[in-house]
């Protein structure tokens, strides 16, 4: 492998880690997945946010 085969394929795995490390972020201040947070319209809500 030469340097710039390296070099990208260490940018895309910071790009893969940050995206995990933001969902378990997310998940564990008990945000949504969608991340827009407007689901009230969405016909699943139910099912990503049961009702308590």
């Amino acid at each position: 492998m030469n340097l710039p085969t390296i070099i990208a394929a260490l940018i895309v795995g910071a790009l893969v880690l940050s995206i995990v490390i933001s969902g378990i972020r997310n998940k564990r201040q008990g945000k949504s997945s969608c991340s827009c947070g407007s689901c009230g319209g969405c016909a699943m809500s139910g099912a990503c946010h049961p009702k308590q």
